[in-house]
């Protein structure tokens, strides 16, 4: 099933697949295509008939992060407008975090800025060699607050640190060390890698592995509603600053940012 938000839903052999489909403009997403997932999620999670949810998208490029005329009404948006976007992408990765069902993640191209969130909250990722990762908050005045929790968990405090302020692009290998990814396979063998896992999980007491997902969530630390609303204030906090507007605004635009002139 499909629909104008750009998410296509099918349910294939005990499996939810939820694919990104925007090659126009790089599988961007805007608030629509956020709340489409959310909605997609939680679908899949109360499908009886679902053991699985994979995420995947068409086209050359995985995702390319924020949409860009998103990003030009969120220019214009106040503080309270911010935040309760912030919080729709916030609810997001928190449903994907929580799902009880595993969560599977199919990079067949580059992922920057919030879509590397979506990883990050996955639970297995499987990336082809050729795709890149970036997060690239900072270069337009704004940070990775909403996806900050899932990255840091999976990438480390310290490595986080250095991809969050460099906004550096790195190779799947790298994401591979990381822990972004759990694995890079040949194009040719992405599909075959994914079914592998498949067909794991389907081998599992369905029970089992949403109480083995509610160990290690109980084990580790976990994310709460502090923790949550926090992020989502920092980042509508930043997205009405000066800083933010003009980074935002610069990068529209196609020019330089002039920080702290704005």
């Amino acid at each position: 099933m499909s629909n104008s938000t750009g998410l296509t839903r099918t349910l294939e052999d005990g499996v939810a697949i939820l694919t990104l489909d925007r090659p126009e403009v790089r599988n961007a997403f805007d608030d629509a295509l956020i709340a489409a997932l959310t909605q997609a999620y939680e679908a899949a999670i109360a499908d009886p008939s679902a053991v699985a949810i994979l995420l995947r998208a068409n086209g050359p490029v995985f995702c390319s992060g924020g949409d860009l005329n998103w990003m030009r009404r969120m220019a214009s948006y106040s503080q309270e407008e911010n935040l309760a976007d912030a919080l729709g992408l916030a609810k997001l990765m928190r449903t994907i975090d929580l799902s009880p069902k595993p969560t599977l993640v199919r990079i067949h191209g580059s992922a920057f800025a919030g879509a590397t969130g979506l990883i990050a909250a996955s639970d297995i990722a499987v990336a082809v060699p050729e795709a890149e990762f970036a997060v690239t908050e900072v270069r337009i005045g704004l940070i990775p607050a909403v996806i900050s929790p899932y990255l840091v968990r999976a990438m480390g405090a310290r490595q986080a640190r250095r991809y969050f302020l460099t906004a550096e692009r790195f190779s799947a290998a790298t994401a591979l060390g990381l822990g972004l990814v759990h694995e890079v396979v040949p194009a040719e063998e992405l599909d075959a890698a994914i079914a592998r896992h498949l067909k794991a999980l389907k081998a599992a007491s369905p029970a089992a592995l949403a109480a083995t997902k509610a160990l290690v969530a109980a084990v580790d630390k976990p994310l709460d509603d502090h923790v949550i609303t926090d992020t989502a204030h920092r980042i509508a906090d930043q997205r009405a600053s000066a800083d933010g507007r003009e980074g935002v605004t610069a990068f529209l635009e196609k020019r330089k940012p002039n920080w702290g002139a704005a």
